[in-house]
């Protein structure tokens, strides 16, 4: 592989890490809401 191949594999796998990581931390948030309103909405 030549350093030019080698450079634009990095590069899309940091991007992916990237993306991977943003859903990640959208779903956490997302489960951290709904579990605040199910035990605001039950008092």
């Amino acid at each position: 592989m030549t350093p030019d191949e080698d450079r634009q594999v990095r590069t899309r796998q940091k991007s992916r890490a990237i993306v991977t990581g943003v859903l990640l931390g959208a779903l956490v948030i997302l489960f951290y809401a709904i579990t605040i309103a199910k035990i605001g909405g039950g008092q």
